[in-house]
């Protein structure tokens, strides 16, 4: 199998865009260039085509088309452009335009009205401008805006909206570079949407790893889903962020092919890192004194819906599951070191909430008699 090419951010599209219309601007000859060259934050070399440039009054903009490799990335193929001008003043003055989200919820990393570009490619287009400047001795300020054409209706498919980014995309990245698949991508967008949550003075925050989750919570138990955090599969990741951000309590709740695995210490409940749902269903079956024949019957399922319906029908399905919540309240307990009060629900749309527990910061009691999530949420 051939290895996934790796892209580039849009940070490092719109330095990339800058440098090359900064070096219209202030050559002699107002200088077009078909290619320059950026550097990622850890210093790989990267040659980008500029796809356009174009002179209209005092400004000069050229484009970059975002190239995300072979992440599924929804703004590969658009172009990122940057516009200059010379300004009054020294500095460099940055700014959106066109598809670039506003931010409009603190607890991100730009502030509340400014446009939505992430520090790390400010730092970006900044030194691109500052490089050029240097390159042609100039001393004064300059007004830069990036714009990304189409980003307003490609942002509908991003988290942006829930993010409180309103109108546009967010130019993003860290690195320069785009990891294809990247898990910690994933993981820092769940982070964010903590940071968010914690800024809007949440006192308990709901954590599920999907839709299902979220509705159920919903529909259910009657919580505000409004403002929750969908982790996926990153659950340990996620509630050891919940620790280091000192959340005052959350609110575990997912299905039961999710978080039966919590029972058997996998945190991170992606089938490529780990299964054992049947395995874990079978072992508290034994401890509820299910014969060899019923265990047998467990490992042949396929779903955790279908091992209930076996364990319904011997009438050992409740003790199952308060003996599956039991180790749940014990490995989600060392997880967090105890450093955080956790509610978690277990439920299928079948059977409703199979079982619920509880964990207060630093209580190592493990009782397992903690009570659901019911009524709106805090």
């Amino acid at each position: 199998m051939s290895k996934l090419r790796t892209g580039v951010t849009t940070g490092l599209s719109a330095a990339g865009a800058a440098k090359a219309a900064m070096i219209a601007l202030l050559s002699p000859t107002a200088q077009t260039v078909d290619e320059v060259t950026v550097f990622s934050t850890y210093g790989q070399e990267l040659t980008l085509a500029i796809t356009e440039t174009s002179f209209e009054g005092d400004w000069v903009k050229c484009g970059v088309v975002k190239d995300g490799g072979d992440d599924p990335d929804v703004t590969s193929g658009l172009t990122v452009y940057c516009a200059v001008a010379k300004s009054a003043g020294t500095g460099v003055e940055l700014d959106g335009g066109e598809g670039i989200g506003r931010v409009t919820k603190p607890g991100l990393k730009v502030a509340v009205g400014q446009a939505a570009i992430n520090p790390v490619p400010r730092a970006m287009i900044s030194a691109a401008i500052a490089e050029v400047c240097e390159l042609y001795a100039y001393t004064g300020g300059i007004k830069a805006v990036v714009s990304i054409p189409g980003g307003e209706e490609v942002a509908k498919k991003t988290l942006n909206a829930r993010l409180g980014v309103i109108g546009g995309l967010s130019v993003l990245g860290t690195t320069g570079i785009v990891e294809p698949m990247s898990d910690q991508a994933l993981l820092d967008t769940v982070k964010t949407e903590l940071d968010v949550c914690m800024a809007s003075g949440i006192e308990r925050l709901l954590i599920m790893p999907g839709n299902y989750g979220r509705d159920f919570a919903r529909d259910e138990l009657g919580l505000d889903t409004s403002e929750c955090i969908r982790c996926s599969n990153f659950i340990g990741e996620t509630l050891e962020y919940a620790v280091e951000r000192e959340v005052p309590k959350a609110v575990l709740i997912g299905h039961a092919g999710k978080l039966v695995k919590l029972a058997g210490g996998i945190m991170n409940t992606h089938s490529k890192y780990a299964d054992c749902r049947m395995e874990i269903i079978a072992a508290h079956a034994a401890l509820a004194n299910a014969g060899p024949a019923l265990i047998g019957q467990i490992f042949q399922c396929v779903t955790t819906e279908a091992a209930i319906d076996l364990l319904v029908a011997a009438g050992i399905n409740e003790a199952v599951w308060q003996s599956i919540g039991k180790r749940i309240e014990f490995y989600l307990g060392e997880k967090t070191k105890h450093q955080l009060d956790l509610e978690f629900v277990v439920f299928t749309q079948e059977h409703g909430v199979l079982v619920e527990g509880a964990l207060s910061r630093a209580d190592k009691s493990g009782t397992g008699k903690g009570t659901a999530p019911r009524g709106k949420n805090d």
